[in-house]
């Protein structure tokens, strides 16, 4: 009696799949709160269900864990920023719409803002050698370098700034307002995430970029 090989059950990779995103869903939680240092893979596999060796299977080692995770956490954005529909909107309004989406990404997402500055406190140190980490600059800048190329042929950009110049003001902003808003509240008695100023300063963000690019 003979039969065909039969192709792995999909149900299998599919439970792959699924294993490995509760693993880094988990991964995320645990070195933004505790740091690199600090995170546990033996805590990690508890909370999943899994073991340590499951977890090294798929990522290697804690090295591989955190990079993977560092890696979904900037594709997200960058597939966000992916989605606006720059050639339906005007320069300005192209502008405006990548800093609200920043700002809503951020603000939906604060375990990203955490791991950031752990990996700004290890110098760079992973995301350095990390191939899908090195390329994850380009898209945002060269997405920035096209509106601002129409809006400086259009003559409604000045022409003294670049695609890392809005980049870095837009990113600043929406960072500095969920990484120091336990500070600033402590210091000025003002919750930057006060839901009733929210409008307000998602706004303000488009503002002041659209005010920096148009002073020529």
């Amino acid at each position: 009696m003979t039969s065909d090989a039969a192709p792995a059950p999909p149900k299998r990779r599919r439970n792959s799949d699924l294993t490995k995103h509760d693993i880094l869903e988990v991964a995320t939680s645990e070195f933004a709160d505790k740091g690199y240092a600090g995170a546990r893979v033996d805590e990690i596999a508890r909370q999943t269900h899994t073991t340590k060796r499951m977890i090294y299977y798929y990522f290697a080692d804690k090295e591989g864990l955190y990079k993977a995770v560092l890696e979904r956490s900037y594709l997200t954005i960058r597939a966000l920023e992916g989605d606006v529909d720059i050639e339906g909107l005007s320069p300005i309004d192209a502008i405006r719409e990548i800093a609200g989406v920043t700002f809503d990404h951020h603000e939906q997402h604060p375990d990203f803002i955490r791991l950031v500055a752990t990996e700004n406190m290890l110098r760079g140190e992973h995301i350095k050698t990390s191939d899908v980490l090195g390329r994850l600059g380009n898209p945002a800048a060269e997405l920035l370098g096209i509106i601002l190329a129409r809006g400086q042929g259009e003559g409604v950009f000045r022409t003294d700034v670049d695609a890392l110049d809005v980049h870095m003001v837009i990113s600043s902003y929406c960072f500095f307002r969920l990484s120091n808003r336990y500070t600033f509240d402590a210091l000025f008695g003002r919750d930057l995430t006060d839901p009733s100023a929210r409008d307000h300063m998602r706004r303000m963000l488009g503002d002041l970029v659209i005010a920096f690019l148009t002073d020529l």
